[in-house]
């Protein structure tokens, strides 16, 4: 190996990133392929670990190890206890960034003490050399890629091979920031509009007028109170509210099927989308409700937490109905919003709105109950606006707010995040410490 990897290779490399780049291959085919490639070109490596800053609104990063003769594997994302934020404050990645280093390298011997703790897990690994990198994709940002190259040659990296690496990790760069863009724009489109809605609009839907009737159970849920709570205690209390509001009751709706859509105000549209066989429509039906129970346990819980605090209840109602809506782009020539419209979806918002006549919180029509079956309270019949004949409304029974339980832990919604998240959410914040700091 004293000559170094072929250029000739490596050159087939980085053509290949480029096609796979251009034809819009996902970061997980670009990396996957990347590291076999790079290792067949004769490049001595026996580890990889790459990691990319995947700008989100809910915060994820992306994070691959490669193992020589195993293939890639994902980063694992998990809960974080407050005992293993020293393992992270003590890693390379974070030494690059809080010394601003491009590059790191170390020799590993078993016999030295580990200077970082991902030594440890090496050393056992036979690993003789490391290098760690920071590559930023913008400046003045936190995007970009970290990683680091591992060898357990005699020896070492030499240094053709480390000019080999430092050549190849720029044209992986270029090639990940382009997945990366195309990640951004699903996570944008999937946050902002919902995960269906967004992949509609990838796939071409961004015309006014594009889209489709589709059948669905709806849901429309509303914070009570809410013009009085910001009238009497301010903005940042109502932002505050509205914020526990959405992550205690919007949350059980964005998961198993269920899309919320939009947000309007202090209340939120969701659906879940079925066809129309009755299999299909008692399974979106019945998804939702327990949805809508898991949400009103939730709040009971929340609001325990806040009669604690010496803060108001948070009240809200919730409206349950399914039916044939339309689905697509409505607006301006220039300005568009890609939603769920039509006659159903002013019923379940004037079923929400019955929510306020009756206790329970929770109000369904009859053809939504009649899908999920089992023991309803009927509340009454109801002319609502719009629709000429009444309609009998139900709420939930006993039995379904036994069947369906009380949600544990694992329900919670609380923040899941990988290593490189975390690297760089403790890198921000000793910056804005330092920053806060006064002058000497």
């Amino acid at each position: 190996m004293s000559s170094g990897p072929s250029d000739v290779l490596l050159d087939k490399v980085a053509d290949w990133l480029i096609e796979r780049a251009l034809a819009g291959a996902s970061l997980e085919e670009i990396v996957g392929g990347f590291c076999e490639r790079l290792a067949a070109a004769g490049v001595p490596l026996a580890r990889i670990h790459l990691t990319f800053s995947v700008l989100h609104p809910l915060y994820r990063a992306t994070g691959f190890t490669w193992r020589r003769g195993e293939g890639v594997k994902s980063e694992s994302y998990r809960h974080l206890a407050a005992n293993q934020m020293d393992r992270f404050t003590k890693s390379p990645y974070y030494y690059l960034l809080e010394h601003k280093l491009d590059h790191l390298r170390r020799r590993i011997y078993p016999s030295v003490p580990s200077e970082f703790t991902i030594f440890d897990d090496l050393k056992p690994l036979g690993m003789t050399d490391y290098l760690a990198f920071v590559h930023s994709f913008d400046s003045g940002t936190s995007q970009g890629m970290m990683g680091s190259w591992a060898t357990d040659l005699d020896g070492g990296f030499d240094d053709s091979t480390i000019s080999a690496l430092l050549r190849m990790q720029n044209q992986l760069a270029v090639a990940a920031k382009m997945a990366v863009l195309g990640k951004l724009a699903g996570n944008m489109l999937a946050t902002y509009l919902g995960s269906d809605a967004g992949q509609r609009v990838l796939s071409g839907q961004i015309k006014r007028g594009d889209g489709e009737t589709i059948r669905a159970a709806l849901v429309m849920a509303d914070m009570r109170d809410s013009t009085r709570l910001a009238e009497e205690h301010g903005r940042q209390v109502f932002i505050d509210t509205l914020n526990q509001f959405f992550d205690t009751v919007a949350a059980p709706f964005n998961s198993a099927g269920g899309q919320i859509l939009s947000f309007v105000g202090d209340g939120f549209l969701a659906i879940y989308p079925c066809d129309r066989q009755k299999a299909q429509s008692q399974i979106a039906c019945k998804t939702a409700l327990a949805a809508a129970v898991i949400a009103s346990s939730r709040m009971t819980q929340l609001n325990q937490k806040r009669k604690g605090e010496g803060l108001l209840e948070i009240r809200f109602g919730i409206g349950l109905h399914i039916g044939n809506v339309m689905f697509g782009n409505v607006g301006l020539a220039d300005r568009l919003t890609f939603s769920t419209f039509g006659a159903a979806v002013n019923e379940v918002q004037r079923l929400e709105g019955l929510t306020k006549k009756y206790s329970g919180g929770i109000v369904a029509s009859s053809a939504f109950a009649n899908y999920c079956g089992g023991n309803w309270i009927e509340l009454g019949r109801e002319k609502l606006r719009g629709k000429e004949e009444e309609m009998l409304v139900y709420a939930p029974g006993a039995e379904h707010i036994v069947a369906i339980g009380k949600p544990d832990a694992a329900r919670a919604a609380d923040s899941v995040l990988s290593d490189a998240e975390l690297l760089y959410m403790l890198h921000r914040e000793s910056q804005k410490a330092r920053e806060q700091v006064p002058a000497q």
